[in-house]
């Protein structure tokens, strides 16, 4: 069976995955573009036929190069084409992640209008309506970002590491760090979904991102969890490009 191989370069870590069918059948990150890892997932999947890789920082060209020269290969960028109408008033600073966060959203359920909200670095609410035009959404700081906020910003607060919690009572300084920045994060993302559920009827509801696990349970809207939005989402993006 074919298989296609996904890269996203991010800011903090690389993601590397390699599909066949839905199935996501090998997973990997490291700290930057390896090569190497590259190297071993094409000998490991031979039948590897396609590749995209998004990024946001620059990485090898031999990895460009050689990916090119194995497979139907395409970069994620600006003039790459989409499976939905992209109606950002500012295209060009819009996210590869959020590309494919809105591909996801829009293949997972088409003719819906869809929010999907990853939480990372920030926190991120991504809406594409029934349409298939994507309009844009909500940026705001991470859980990472506001603990480190706290203890930057402050003369005597510490920095916390994050950790899950079941109260809502901090009974010390820690705890109340944790306290404030999870139920204040989680009462954040379910008003912003009561908004845009005030405008947008029969809305789907994608959770996904690295710290997706801090909020899946806390929240009581019927939800669709993918901790993994942003590879779907590139997949669905190299599919189109195949079928095109």
């Amino acid at each position: 069976m074919n298989q296609k191989i996904i890269i996203d370069v991010g800011n903090t870590r690389v993601k590397y995955a390699v599909f066949q069918g839905e199935e996501m059948i090998s997973f990997f990150t490291s700290p930057n573009p390896e090569l190497e890892i590259i190297n071993k997932l094409l000998k490991k999947y031979p039948q590897i036929h396609s590749g995209i890789l998004s990024s946001v920082k620059t990485f090898p060209k031999d990895i460009e190069d050689i990916l090119t020269a194995r497979c139907f290969f395409i970069q994620l960028g600006g003039g790459t084409p989409l499976p939905f109408y992209n109606k950002y008033q500012t295209p060009e600073t819009l996210g590869n992640d959020r590309l494919a966060i809105a591909a996801f959203s829009q293949h997972l359920f088409p003719d819906k209008n869809v929010l999907a909200i990853s939480a990372g670095t920030t926190i991120i609410y991504d809406f594409i309506n029934q349409n298939k035009e994507y309009l844009g959404g909500n940026i705001s700081p991470g859980l990472q970002m506001r603990l480190k906020a706290l203890h930057q910003f402050t003369e005597k607060l510490p920095l916390i590491y994050l950790k899950d919690i079941d109260y809502l009572i901090g009974t010390s300084t820690e705890t109340s760090i944790l306290s404030g920045v999870l139920n204040g994060a989680t009462e954040e993302i379910a008003g912003i979904i009561t908004q845009y559920k005030k405008q947008f009827e029969d809305l789907k509801i994608i959770l996904g991102g690295g710290d997706y696990k801090y909020f899946d349970k806390r929240l009581k809207n019927n939800i669709f969890a993918s901790p993994n939005i942003v590879l779907e989402g590139l997949k669905v993006i190299l599919d189109f490009n195949e079928k095109n």
